[in-house]
């Protein structure tokens, strides 16, 4: 069915597919009750919409999801798009530099844009996927990777994948990880997060910390049909401080972060689970 869509989308407009799209979301919203109900929560507990209000909500949601992995493989196709970088002197300034440094994203928007932008041609830009993704999904990012100095590390169970990370960051090379979801490690830092506390993982704000390199936040919102921004901006924390409150200043700093776009771009948050009580759906 994958190859199937990258098929079509060479020859039907995106917007027509688009359109077919919004009459199946309300059938996908029944099947996916949990969800739609996390999202329900979202819009009337943090947001403070009223219970219609939150209901077309949790559609324009659902609608921007699908947009956004149509869009996918859509650049699988040859579908161009246009992006906008807010803050590309951050992402240029560390590229520039000796140090290597993380780039820690977040299930909003479509962060698989930035790396068809985000590239370098002074360090290798390596970026942690889960296992799980289907083959045409991996075999179209190889494709629209092929000419740029990327490279995808997956997860592996015996956390392998961490000796290769911190080695790439020994050698100066960028690490791009999402920094929203506590998957795979229990490990995790209270952050103050749309008026309440709610769990982040531990571990991208520990690495940065323990190997003494920068983190910036990167966040790639859907803006129209065909354009897309990116906004990139620096995580702070006092050096001085000892090192497990630095993990938990970084992680405060990109809670505020994600905070502020997600507010931008309501529609546009992807967490599908009763983020505040961690209870996975």
């Amino acid at each position: 069915m994958q190859k199937a869509l990258i098929v079509l989308f060479k020859v039907v407009p995106l917007e027509v597919i688009y359109g077919v799209m919004a009459l199946v979301v309300p059938f996908y919203m029944l099947f996916n009750h949990k969800g739609y109900l996390a999202m329900y929560h979202f819009f009337r507990q943090r947001l403070g919409k009223g219970w219609l209000g939150a209901v077309g909500h949790v559609y324009l949601n659902h609608f921007r999801f699908g947009q956004v992995v149509l869009d996918r493989f859509a650049t699988y196709a040859g579908v161009r798009f246009r992006l906008t970088i807010d803050g590309n002197e951050h992402y240029l300034r560390l590229n520039e530099g000796e140090k290597g440094f993380m780039m820690l994203s977040s299930h909003v928007g479509n962060y698989e844009q930035a790396g068809y932008v985000l590239k370098s041609d002074r360090k290798s830009f390596n970026a942690l996927v889960y296992p799980g993704e289907s083959a045409t999904v991996m075999n179209g990012r190889q494709r629209q990777f092929v000419d740029s100095n990327i490279h995808m590390i997956a997860v592996q169970a015996d956390m392998s994948h961490l000796f290769l990370l911190n080695s790439i960051l020994d050698e100066g090379n960028i690490v791009s990880m999402p920094a929203d979801r506590c998957f795979g490690s229990a490990k995790s830092v209270g952050c103050r997060f749309f008026g309440a506390e709610a769990q982040f993982p531990l571990g991208p704000f520990a690495t940065a910390v323990q190997k003494e390199v920068p983190a910036l936040a990167v966040m790639v919102m859907k803006e129209g049909s065909r354009r897309y921004r990116a906004f990139v901006r620096p995580l702070e924390c006092d050096t001085t401080l000892p090192r497990r409150q630095q993990m938990a200043a970084l992680a405060q700093s990109f809670a505020t972060t994600l905070e502020e776009i997600v507010r931008r771009y309501p529609h546009q948050w992807y967490n599908y689970y009763e983020f505040w009580d961690g209870t996975d759906v």
